[in-house]
């Protein structure tokens, strides 16, 4: 009795193809609405992610001021190339520790100007932002005491005055200070906050105080943790010693701040997951709307099929029957719209990954759930209509012009 239900719902549907199409074209747009937006969410957050681990693993940013962001120094007192020495050694837990500091100067190289930040550091500094050589070498021990004229470019630098020639060995003027080109970084591409991390120059520590900025100031402590080890004890204790070495009183404020790059991820990734819910949840409306469609249309459908309803219910046909036919038929129009909107879902959340450059994640669960979802609204929708074509008197339907 079910297959010969089904098969008169799909003959009732193929009859009038038009209008069986704009019946689920609310259902359409509402799944794929919903999928696309979640699954552009997961990516997203998957990509905040990516980036912010681009900063390094476990890192801890340390730097003058009692806020992050721009005028955050407030005049603090800068750091001292010693201050990282003092953490590798004194305190447990740590991996790597590497002061920083930085200016934005013109480079010239190969006939071409280019605009760019130059970094001063030790080789700890690639440990802390999982920085990896394309080529060329590090830094040696004699060349980070000395001050050498030597660097690493970025991607980006070397692209801009370089192009397709090789840069390994070659000379580049940075501010009246020419340096040779002993290592290659390998691209990271765009930072958490949009910032291109490949356009930069790094030298050693020492190069940059004495050739290029003329002070000792560091701007900014990197330290990396160990895997497994206690984040907020390394924290405490790095506060602890900071406080000591920059000769706070108990009463005082710190006049440093220190970013958990890992709190920044939960954190971004958690706003990026409320957004996606927000817009999958807008989204959703319009499944609702397209039930309603499909409501509207089934009443209608009652009412032209009044005489064959009588008919039916005349030669013996039980009200369960009829009202399975009807609501059969919502069902199977819910489902052929939610099948066409995961399949118009999956292209556009393709193209859109692509356009906004973020991965494309397939989730199984969205897309069974919108499709129940999307059932469950034919049957919650046209369950009023196929009742009602159920309790029609025969002999009324039958007079029924």
């Amino acid at each position: 009795m079910l297959l010969n239900t089904l098969l008169l719902a799909l003959r009732s549907i193929r009859r009038n193809l038009m209008r069986s199409f704009l019946t689920i074209l609310g259902i359409v747009i509402g799944v794929s609405a919903v999928i696309t937006m979640v699954t552009l969410g997961n990516g997203a957050t998957l990509a905040v992610q990516n980036q912010i681990s681009g900063l390094g693993t476990n890192l801890l940013q340390v730097r003058p001021g009692q806020r992050m962001g721009p005028g955050g120094g407030g005049g603090a007192a800068a750091f001292k190339d010693t201050d990282a020495e003092a953490i590798a050694s004194q305190i447990g837990g740590i991996a790597a520790v590497a002061p920083e500091a930085r200016t934005g100067t013109t480079l010239v190289a190969n006939g071409r100007n280019w605009t760019s930040s130059v970094l001063g550091s030790t080789n700890d500094w690639l440990t802390t932002g999982n920085w990896k050589l394309a080529d060329g070498r590090i830094f040696s021990n004699d060349e980070l005491r000395a001050g050498a004229a030597v660097c690493l470019i970025g991607a980006t630098v070397r692209r801009e005055l370089y192009g397709m020639r090789p840069a390994l060995g070659e000379q580049l003027r940075v501010k009246q200070m020419s340096c040779e080109i002993v290592g290659l970084l390998a691209s990271k591409g765009q930072g958490a906050f949009g910032n291109d991390q490949d356009d930069m120059v790094l030298v050693p520590l020492k190069t940059l105080q004495r050739r290029i900025t003329g002070n000792t100031r560091v701007n900014t402590l990197l330290v990396s943790m160990q895997d497994g080890s206690d984040a907020s004890r390394v924290k405490a204790s790095l506060t602890q010693l900071l406080r000591e070495r920059r000769k706070l009183a108990p009463t005082d404020e710190d006049n440093f701040n220190v970013l958990d790059t890992q709190q920044l991820a939960e954190t971004m990734s958690g706003t990026t997951k409320v957004m996606t819910m927000l817009l999958g949840a807008v989204a959703a409306v319009s499944l609702l709307v397209g039930g309603i469609g499909i409501m509207n249309i089934m009443l209608v459908s009652v009412t032209e099929r009044t005489r064959e309803i009588g008919l039916r219910l005349a030669i013996g046909a039980l009200e369960r029957e009829v009202l399975l036919q009807f609501l059969i038929e919502a069902v199977v129009l819910a489902c052929l719209g939610g099948l066409i909107g995961i399949v118009l879902a999956t292209g556009a959340s393709l193209g859109l990954s692509a356009l906004m450059d973020v991965p494309y994640i397939f989730n199984p669960g969205v897309n069974l759930l919108s499709f129940g979802f999307s059932a469950g609204i034919g049957v919650l929708f046209g369950y009023f209509p196929a009742r009602r074509a159920a309790r029609m008197d025969p002999i009324e339907a039958l007079r029924h012009e």
